[in-house]
């Protein structure tokens, strides 16, 4: 039986998600096609002559373009078993069956793949309500030979302007942490779990021998298990001590484990993307982040020590947000010297509720909370305060402008200042004058991230 695995979003990577599974089902015996539709058009050919069809949902955008391009690929084959796989999937499994998905796997889904192909093969086929396995595997090297060349996704952009080639690959899946706002806790709830050093090294060598010169370890949290995180490092800088890595890692972990930032930066870390959320201490409660205003300008401090650049994300834009709490925001981002650390997308993020969030555990959620939307697959919410969400709205404006107008980052945040002193009625402080002997900030090409 032929098999086409379809990848529509993947935050600019090459999607590590079918190529791990390509593998599994091409040991199995399966004729796998990998189609990326994020960078190349869709092969009719491929699609039609497919039994299973199973597309990839790892993120809200790339469900959202799933559903999009549905109608194309059932028009070009209504006969084919159709799966949906992937973090997003079974959060929004009604959906997804009343627009003809058969099975719906999320968690660990290469055995589940396999064991479908292996079931529609014997014309076994038992219907399933959608399932999340949790069961530890044994990885494989991924197949990436199918897939469109490394340069044809996101870049690195060094201190010198110059475009690197990235590579992509996970050393752990999942996350022992259950913050409230997180798209992955509704699956795996609190574990995670380790793909083995030498497939991890595998998957590096088959990348930079087709052209990577930095690596992105997708990790939800690099320090989840910081032994294993460590070791990894250690041996990817041993083998190829020119190449540059970055990773995600908490707020909480940053500090718990600061005697190793300098391991990281020896090691070739580039840069270290950290989940800030916001700088409330309030707010970052309700969302059990786990760490708090103090502990960010922490962290911030011990990465400057380090000589890690830092990369923080937030999401300025939730129920609890005010127009001076905004502000207070910026002015933090500012003092600390990040303007130019954070991707102007992060300052216009507005919260996204999917279904099976534990945002919705919390009662005083009710008084924002509307309606389900099917079609921006979250939860509609308003602000106590309409200036909020009309600030929202112009700062998202200016940021999609200034990225189109190809403006600096610190252009962007200057406008989006002005717009957030504007709406307190204050008069608008000057920033900061640029350090001119401040080095640029290594950055990707498409620097959105997490769940958006």
């Amino acid at each position: 039986m032929k098999v086409c695995l379809i990848n529509t979003y993947d935050l600019g990577h090459q999607p590590f998600g079918i190529a791990s599974p390509a593998r599994w089902l091409e040991d199995e015996g399966a004729n796998v096609k990998c189609l990326d539709l994020s960078v190349e058009c869709i092969d009719e050919n491929a699609v039609k002559s497919a039994g299973l069809i199973a597309i990839y949902l790892p993120m809200h955008t790339a469900t959202r373009l799933a559903i999009e391009v549905l109608p194309k690929i059932k028009n070009i084959n209504s006969s084919a078993h159709l799966a949906f796989y992937g973090l997003y999937a079974t959060i929004n499994k009604d959906l997804l069956r009343s627009l003809g998905g058969k099975t719906i796997i999320s968690g660990e889904f290469e055995d589940s793949l396999v064991q479908l192909y292996q079931q529609l093969v014997g014309s076994t086929f038992v219907s399933d309500s959608g399932q999340v396995s949790l069961k530890r595997q044994n990885f494989r090297k991924p197949k990436r030979s199918d897939l469109p060349n490394l340069n044809h996704y996101a870049k690195l952009i060094n201190g010198k302007a110059q475009s690197i080639t990235v590579g992509y690959t996970e050393g752990t899946r999942g996350c022992k942490h259950i913050c409230r706002h997180c798209p992955i806790v509704p699956v795996y709830n609190g574990r995670f779990f380790v793909v083995q050093p030498d497939v991890v090294m595998e998957d590096i060598r088959q990348q930079v021998e087709a052209g990577a010169e930095h690596i992105t370890f997708g990790d939800p949290d690099f320090f989840n298990g910081p032994g294993h995180a460590l070791r990894l490092v250690e041996t990817f800088h041993q083998e190829f001590p020119n190449l540059t890595y970055d990773v995600t890692i908490k707020v909480e972990h940053l500090l718990a484990h600061r005697e190793k930032l300098n391991l990281l930066a020896e090691t070739g870390c580039l840069f270290v993307t950290t989940a800030v959320e916001e700088v409330d201490d309030d707010v970052l409660c309700k969302l059990e982040k786990s760490h708090t205003r103090a502990d960010f300008i922490e962290v911030v401090s011990a990465t400057n020590a380090a000589e890690l650049t830092l990369s923080p994300t937030f999401i300025p834009f939730h129920p609890w947000t005010t127009t001076f709490g905004f502000v207070d925001l910026l002015s933090m981002i500012s003092g600390l010297d990040l303007i130019e650390n954070v991707a102007p997308v992060q300052l216009g993020i507005r919260l996204l509720i999917p279904e099976g969030s534990r945002i919705l555990e919390l009662k005083e959620m009710n008084q924002f909370l509307g309606d389900f939307d099917a079609e921006k697959l979250s939860y509609s919410w308003k602000s106590a305060d309409q200036h909020v969400d009309e600030l929202q709205s112009k700062v998202y404006e200016a940021i999609q402008l200034g990225v189109s107008e190809s403006a600096s980052r610190r252009e962007i945040f200057e406008k989006v200042w002005i717009l957030a002193h504007n709406a307190c009625e204050q008069s608008v402080p000057a920033l900061p004058p640029e350090r001119a002997e401040s080095a640029p900030v290594p950055a990707m090409s498409e620097p959105w991230y997490c769940c958006a």
